[in-house]
């Protein structure tokens, strides 16, 4: 893991110039192990120093880049074995194959619905990641002609899936610019390939029969100088590659260098529903990308919504951004929700407004995303923070009257709310889900 303060410390000027900011080189060392303050902030730092500070607090898993332009993925920079010690860094890059044994119609028709795998999850916009083009003919020119289409019908990043450095070089020279992931070296080709991922300045998977033979040609390959390296531990039944990532996360985090790279698993299992289920183990324990054969979206967007709860990190809730939500065809009679704006409360709230066929306005409170019964005990959902919202919200302008509806788990901010803002406060049910009962009883 990371250097502690004191090791920190160590390789300081111990000036206390306080030029860091800091009002002595141990606290600025403090800082340092707690990911607070930079390197760069000493002035005064040797070069050895630097030199060797810089690499022992590098991630002990390395950041590797696929693809260009904002379709460009990162994986790696991982830090920690559970997400709740701080969080997972780059979420895991779902890759849909395609092969060369298809038609070049139909790689195009596969392809065309990759590009539409997109999703709105809790107001945010999440898709699949990247187009595998396997080599399944096993004729270099078939292969070319493959990733020449697929290449030609999207913008996300290639995966070139094949083991015949020819076909890898035929495949290179034609998309080579967009940085495509090689998948990739073995015990057989290791040299040719590694040659080829340098030559054309693009990240390469290394495959060994176990994890043995994976970290003697990992360190083959960074003793070629090259170090833009995607694991593949070589297993394929579930067991195995769940116990295999599980070991190489592990050694990572413990500096075993040869191990410190993000990994990529296949979900190639022919029973669809089996494949989800595999591709969702592998993204809960630590594969960087995951490799699928379907298009279909009912397939994928199970694990796109697996994916987002996995990587979001845990001490920042998500949210939606706090501003006046219109719900339906509004008019200045409609209601006037406050809720929070920790995301699931928000739409759920929505959700129960949009079932009543009553539209309505909702108004969800800064309160750092976090929900109502924990955003009242905090003291971060108060008459006070309402009131603020009511009058800046621009609410005001859109309605008529002036009553407001809030949560009923909350009723106590009534009496307090009403006096701050001046708008008539009504108690809510406890659950949105009995919002359209509430409203004709109380509003209708």
């Amino acid at each position: 893991m990371g250097l502690t303060g004191l090791e920190i410390f160590k390789q300081l000027p111990k000036t206390n110039c306080k030029d860091c900011g800091q009002p002595t080189c141990l606290a600025f060392a403090m800082a340092l192990a707690s990911g607070k303050a930079s390197l760069d902030q000493c002035p005064h730092v040797s070069d050895a120093a630097k030199e060797a500070l810089d690499s022992a607090s590098a991630p002990p898993i390395a950041l590797v880049k696929v693809g260009t332009g904002e379709k460009a993925i990162d994986l790696g920079n991982e830090t920690v074995l559970f997400r709740h010690d701080k969080r997972f860094e780059h979420m895991t890059g779902i890759a849909v194959s395609v092969c060369d044994t298809m038609s070049a119609d139909e790689i195009a028709a596969k392809v065309d619905q990759i590009n539409k795998l997109v999703f709105d999850r809790v107001g945010q916009v999440h898709s699949v990641n990247l187009v595998a083009v396997g080599n399944g003919s096993g004729d270099a020119g078939k292969f070319a002609e493959a990733v020449k289409v697929a290449a030609g019908k999207t913008e996300f990043p290639l995966v070139l899936m094949s083991e015949d450095p020819a076909a890898i070089e035929k495949a290179l020279e034609i998309a080579a610019a967009r940085k495509p992931l090689v998948c990739g070296a073995n015990a057989a080709n290791v040299e040719a390939m590694t040659n080829l991922a340098k030559k054309f300045d693009v990240p390469m998977v290394v495959r060994g029969a176990d994890l043995n033979e994976l970290a003697a040609l990992v360190e083959k390959v960074v003793g070629m100088g090259f170090k833009q390296i995607v694991l593949d531990s070589g297993a394929r039944e579930v067991n195995r590659v769940l116990a295999d990532q599980t070991q190489i996360r592990r050694q990572a985090l413990k500096r075993f260098r040869p191990f410190g790279y993000p990994t990529i698993a296949f979900a190639d299992n022919e029973d669809p529903v089996q494949a989800v289920v595999d591709a969702g183990v592998y993204i809960a324990k630590y594969a960087a990308i995951v490799v699928i054969k379907s298009a279909d979206p009912a397939d994928v967007l199970p694990l796109i919504t697996l994916r987002l709860n996995i990587y979001t990190d845990p001490q920042k809730p998500i949210a939606v951004e706090p501003k006046v939500y219109e719900i339906g065809n509004v008019t200045p009679d409609s209601p006037v929700y406050v809720t929070t704006n920790f995301s699931l409360t928000y739409f759920c709230v929505a959700g129960d407004v949009e079932t009543s066929r009553v539209p309505g306005y909702i108004l969800p409170v800064d309160t750092d995303g976090i929900s109502v019964m924990t955003g009242w005990a905090a003291g971060k959902f108060t008459p006070e923070k309402i009131t603020e919202m009511l009058q800046t919200s621009g609410i005001a302008d859109k309605v008529r009257h002036r009553k407001v509806i809030i949560p009923g788990g909350v009723a106590v901010l009534s009496g307090k709310l009403q006096e701050l803002s001046g708008w008539e406060v009504l108690v809510g049910p406890r659950e949105s889900a009995g919002i359209a009962s509430f409203l004709k009883q109380r509003w209708l």
